[in-house]
């Protein structure tokens, strides 16, 4: 009984969650140090040229023995370890230092050959003054955001200067610099983290989604900061739309919602080269230039069959009209199609920015209620609830209609169509309410009716999710793009 608690099931996830852990800069640095020491003791290297090795490997154990052992001199040296006995027992700081022939020693960066300097090398042997070290040392971390992979200044040389000599030299403020880099550098190298892209956060999210599974899971995670992301693409939390999806959706809003509209309204495609031409004249007669068609602008005829009756389009139903107007309809109906489904996506995106100013006004009218009645500041919180659902549904549905624009009809779209439409009414409703005035008379009813419908607005959104996700799993949605 004492092990009960040991072996307790973890809650079972839904379709569309996915096992995550948010992880502080003191966990990053206790992984990396035991990273460092297993692969140290297992190699029989120091810890930091075994920390040299991983960051060169980019923290990829499997791949760091499995080539060590095929060759380890080779691997040492591609990673800037240095492989020689005699460069390995060099002392790094010394003074009154003489090249092999007995020559004072003279700095090749400054050229300073003061006898009394005290200069510095690494495992190279590859000797420096002081001064000029610190200043290189500084520049590569300060200006150029540079902590993996630090070479020695010497020309050609691979070497790696390692953490213990960057520590050493390096003033305070600049060895903090270089940790941080570390610490990023080992995130960013890791395929399983990611930074939390909120403003000054400093978390990481841990997820083992690979790649290869975006076609069919969105991992949308959820950072201590409460910012919720998708941890595939680093983007805002876009469920139920995949990444593909989301990406090719924001590439075609950015290239076409903004003349979309226009180009509706103003113009039409020519009937033979599909040219898009603006009319510019009252004259009916159009004539493309680039093709040299010449076409009637209200039927999309050919003119030369108007003869001199083109006003009324005698000649609407020849067959060539006909096909005119079908090529004209066809990309007409195109258009039509990606406008619908982006006015809602757009008006979804308006409505969340519009409720997010709703905040302001729910926290006066939680201070009004808490006043006017025997609630308590605690038991009027389920107006901010009801505003933070709101909120989650609207974002949701903004992603459906972009999951929609992109999904092949069948049989199973009806079903999600249907799921899209309760969520949409439910959510409306509750705005609505929140929207409400407050009467002091009533407050008992609106805050019963308010937890109703935020209760039943989240059951509406997590079957919405949980069925596109299963279909998503099972490959039962099928899209009109290549999603690879």
């Amino acid at each position: 009984m004492a092990f009960d608690g040991a072996f307790a099931e973890k809650p079972r996830l839904k379709a569309y969650e996915v096992e995550y852990a948010v992880q502080s800069n003191a966990n990053l640095l206790r992984t990396q140090q035991r990273e460092v020491e297993q692969v140290a003791t297992i190699l029989g290297l120091s810890t930091e040229d075994a920390a040299t090795l991983l960051r060169y490997f980019r923290w990829n154990k499997e791949k760091l023995f499995e080539r060590y052992m095929d060759s380890p001199e080779t691997v040492l040296r591609a990673a800037g370890v240095s492989t020689t006995a005699e460069a390995n027992q060099a002392v790094m700081l010394a003074k009154n230092v003489q090249t092999s022939d007995g020559e004072p020693f003279m700095c090749d960066i400054c050229c300073d050959d003061d006898p009394t300097m005290e200069t510095v090398c690494v495992t190279c042997g590859h000797r420096f003054c002081m001064t000029c070290y610190v200043h290189y040392l500084r520049q590569k971390i300060r200006d150029e955001g540079e902590s993996r992979r630090i070479e020695c200044p010497q020309d050609k040389c691979n070497v790696i200067v390692d953490e213990k000599t960057v520590e050493r030299l390096v003033d305070a403020d600049t060895n903090r610099r270089y940790r941080e880099l570390l610490n990023r550098t080992f995130v960013d190298d890791n395929d399983f983290l990611r930074w939390c892209p909120a403003p000054d956060c400093e978390y990481a999210i841990e997820c083992h989604i690979p790649s290869t599974s975006l076609t069919s899971i969105v991992p949308t995670v959820q950072c201590h900061c409460s910012y919720k992301f998708c941890f595939g693409c680093g983007i805002a939390d876009h469920q139920p739309a995949i990444c593909a999806v989301v990406k090719r959706w924001l590439k075609k809003c950015e290239d076409d919602s903004e003349t979309a509209n226009w180009i509706s309204a103003h113009t039409k495609e020519c009937p033979k080269c599909q040219s898009t031409i603006e009319k510019n004249g009252g004259c009916n007669h159009m004539t493309c230039r680039k093709c040299r068609h010449e076409f009637c602008w209200v039927c999309m005829g050919p003119w030369s069959e108007h003869g001199t009756s083109w006003y009324n389009c005698n000649r609407y139903d020849e067959r060539s009209s006909a096909e005119a107007r079908e090529s004209q309809t066809q990309s007409r109906v195109s258009l039509e199609r990606y406008l619908h489904y982006y006015n809602r996506y757009a008006n979804h995106e308006q409505s969340a920015r519009l409720d997010q100013d709703l905040y302001l006004k729910t926290e006066k009218k939680m201070e009004e209620m808490q006043q006017t009645s025997d609630l308590s500041w605690i038991e009027v919180q389920f107006l901010k609830k009801a505003v933070d659902v709101t909120v989650q549904c609207r974002m949701t549905l903004k992603w459906t209609y972009a999951f929609a624009f992109y999904l092949q009809r069948a049989n199973e779209t009806e079903i999600f169509e249907d799921n899209q439409r309760d969520l949409e009414m439910a959510t409306e409703q509750l705005s609505e309410l929140l929207e409400k005035p407050l009467e002091r008379e009533k407050i008992a009813q609106l805050r019963q009716a308010v937890l109703d419908k935020s209760v039943y607005v989240k059951q509406r959104r997590e079957i919405l999710l949980e069925d596109t996700a299963k279909g998503l799993l099972d490959g039962r949605w099928s899209f009109f793009i290549d999603l690879k």
